[in-house]
This record gives C-alpha cells, sequence and structure tokens, in this order.
C-alpha cells in the first residue's frame, strides 16, 4: 500500500484511491462498497476520515447512501468516472506527454503498448 502523502489531505487521497478502484470495475456498479470500518482497517485511518472520502465519492455521484444498507457504487458511475478521467488525461497530462516524448526522440515505434 502507498504511503499517503502531504500534497492533498487523507480523505481525498483515499477518495482517488477508491475511484481508481471502481474505474477498474472494483465493486461494480449496483454493488455495495466496503463498509467504513473496513475501509478504516485496510487503510489503517480513522473512520471519520473514511467517512469523509465515502462523502466525497457521494458528492462525486460515484456512490449512493442507502439507508441502513451503506454505499453502493451508482449505476453508471464506472463509465462516468472513465469518461471525466479521459477528458482530465487528453486535456491535461496527455499535452505534456506528447511534448517529453518529441523532447527525447521516442516515437510508437518505440513505445510498448502492452506492458
Amino acid at each position: 500500500m502507498q504511503p499517503w502523502g502531504d500534497a492533498q489531505p487523507i480523505y481525498r487521497q483515499l477518495a482517488d484511491r477508491l475511484a481508481l478502484q471502481l474505474l477498474d470495475g472494483h465493486p461494480a456498479d449496483g454493488e455495495p462498497m466496503p463498509s467504513v470500518r473496513t475501509l478504516a482497517s485496510q487503510y489503517l485511518i480513522n473512520p471519520l476520515t473514511v467517512g469523509r472520502a465515502l462523502q466525497t465519492l457521494v458528492d462525486e455521484g460515484l456512490v449512493e447512501p442507502r439507508r441502513g444498507l451503506g454505499m453502493y457504487v451508482r449505476p453508471g458511475a464506472r463509465d462516468r468516472l472513465r469518461r471525466s478521467e479521459r477528458r482530465q488525461f487528453l486535456q491535461h497530462e496527455w499535452p505534456q506527454l506528447a511534448a517529453r516524448l518529441r523532447r527525447l526522440g521516442i516515437g510508437p515505434d518505440d513505445l510498448n503498448w502492452e506492458a
């Protein structure tokens, strides 16, 4: 497990980690999220911090609370997250990466897409 950084609050870092898991399909749309207690023990952080991270995912429309049942992944969350991440990558990360590849003289034939 990666250590927590100082650039963002821990709740935001956890929300980002959980969003990456959702992007990978874990848990799938409509499935329950791990409980606050489970996540707190898994990541060795305060349950209040976990609750704030989950609330962030609720605010972003990725999970929904179900009274008495916990948090569930909203239908279509993975697709919405993928579209958002693709847009972010193409607008902000790709131009910098493409410029670096050009500076280093790296072309398509040098890249291994299977890695």
